[in-house]
């Protein structure tokens, strides 16, 4: 069986994290650039091939001195790592409609497999007659371990950013 190809719908989608902020809160960004395409049989979507890839340089916190200390050496160093892949290896169903994507996150210079789980929505038809996918994704992974290490030291005890950054995604998908 041939497979179908899809392409992200960049107006219907949002790729974004969220990351503890004084151990106590979430403070919440977004990559407003990416690109992301899926090849897989239709009726088997543990089939996929999936690639991703963000530009680092439009992440996007609505804080604009954050993002520019973000883009520093100090975190993403845009000026030598700018862009965040992710390529998958493999798709596991889990579920009914969910399923684990096993692949290769690459940050800042760093490749590390890392699992995304995933709840698939199914195909869709929008009111244009474009055959639709909808996808819903989250993962946690260890900033550290792709060489974000940056952090300050709060005088009540405990660090400003916390090490756990958790991934998140609501994606469309439009056949090609």
């Amino acid at each position: 069986m041939s497979k179908t190809n899809w392409v992200i719908d960049p107006t219907h989608s949002e790729i974004g994290f969220k990351v503890k902020h004084m151990m106590f809160t979430n403070v919440s960004g977004k990559f407003n650039s990416f690109e992301a395409q899926i090849a897989y049989e239709e009726a088997d979507f543990t089939t996929a091939s999936i690639q991703f890839s963000a530009d680092v340089n439009s992440i996007d916190t609505h804080q604009a001195d954050r993002d520019q200390h973000l883009r520093s050496a100090d975190f993403f160093d845009v000026a030598h790592f700018p862009t965040l892949t992710f390529v998958s290896e493999s798709v596991e169903k889990t579920g009914a409609s969910s399923f684990n994507i096993h692949g290769v996150l690459t940050l800042k210079g760093v490749s590390k497999k890392i699992v995304l789980k995933a709840d698939y929505s199914g195909l869709m038809q929008d009111p244009w007659g474009n055959t639709k996918i909808g996808l819903a994704i989250q993962a946690v992974i260890n900033r550290k371990d792709y060489g974000l290490t940056w952090n300050a030291a709060l005088e009540t005890g405990g660090v400003l950013v916390g090490e756990d950054v958790t991934l998140v995604a609501d994606v469309q998908f439009s056949k090609l």
